[in-house]
């Protein structure tokens, strides 16, 4: 156990190594100045000596190597920089956005569970009948159907014709995830259900159900006793990746609901220039997403006794 957790740690040190160089090539080659951005005030007209000036204050004048050097040592010690549009530092600016980003991920992780596990376990009982045919015709749909286009459906419906919701809001609150949340929900449910689907499929057709059977169980007890707590193993890989995935900020629906989160953050970077800002958003979507990946690898050796002895699952 020691050993592997030792193994993902260093893989996990070498692609953030890589992740955190790539991005900085990728700004450090973006075209357009970050500078006459971050100076840009109206119809002012700044001179060549102040942009210049600015340009040595930051430390974008130096050679991309001495850069990158740079920052990764400061990264290293949780320094990720100043924001150039915000004016405070990284560190700061995602902490005030991650709470948001939270709320939304865990709100569409349970809105999907409780969506999809149903569907999915009552699609492979009454598989190939009407049931499954309609469940599965839903999923086709949300898996079809972009999150931008619901979302906005969802708004128009319901903030704008029902008043039900607020169309636009800076407040974090139950209240107000809602909307996105269940935009999120539905479209991870769509693929969650058939993978759900799958799994219950196969273990219906292994042969401890079929001794289940014999033995006089009900369909019913082999159901939620045998048959699901073993179709559970290999879901837990799917649900840890969303929720990583969705820790790192969902970018299309935070912008279409103007929610406060990691992923409308990113995207007034990107449009602000803030580079630094931006760098640590990569850098936080990557941690979160192989953090997770991890966690959840260490977890199959706790929760399948096979893995303990040295088996394969």
């Amino acid at each position: 156990m020691v050993v592997r957790i030792g193994k993902r740690l260093v893989q996990l040190l070498i692609t953030l190594l890589g992740v955190t160089f790539i991005t900085f090539s990728l700004t450090y080659m973006a075209p357009g100045d970050p500078v006459a951005m971050l100076l840009e005030t109206g119809d002012t007209i700044i001179s060549q000596d102040v942009v210049e000036q600015t340009r040595h204050e930051l430390g974008l004048d130096r050679p991309f190597l001495v850069q990158y050097g740079s920052w990764l040592g400061h990264a290293l010690t949780g320094d990720l920089g100043m924001s150039y549009s915000a004016k405070k530092p990284v560190v700061d600016k995602m902490a005030e956005a991650f709470p948001g980003t939270l709320l939304l991920a865990t709100t569409s992780i349970v809105l999907m569970l409780l969506i999809a596990i149903p569907a999915g376990v009552m699609a492979a009982v009454y598989r190939n009948r009407w049931l499954d045919y309609i469940l599965r015709a839903v999923s086709f749909i949300g898996i079809s159907m972009p999150t931008f286009w619901l979302g906005l459906v969802l708004l128009y419906v319901f903030g704008y014709k029902l008043g039900m919701a607020p169309i636009a809001t800076a407040t974090v609150s139950l209240a107000n995830v809602m909307l996105p949340a269940i935009t999120m929900a539905f479209t991870l449910a769509s693929k969650y259900m058939r993978q759900v689907r799958l799994v219950v499929l196969e273990e219906m057709n292994k042969e401890y159900v079929i001794g289940a059977r014999a033995r006089g169980m009900t369909e019913r007890a082999i159901l939620w006793r045998h048959i699901f707590p073993n179709a559970c193993l290999p879901l837990i890989t799917i649900l840890g990746l969303s929720f990583g995935w969705l820790l790192g900020g969902v970018a299309v629906v935070e912008m279409v609901f103007a929610w406060p989160g990691l992923g409308k953050m990113a995207v007034q970077a990107i449009t602000m220039r803030d580079y630094p800002l931006l760098q640590g958003f990569v850098l936080w979507a990557a941690l979160a997403y192989m953090s997770i990946n991890m966690l959840i690898d260490v977890s199959y050796s706790l929760l399948d006794p096979r893995l303990r002895k040295g088996g394969h699952s």
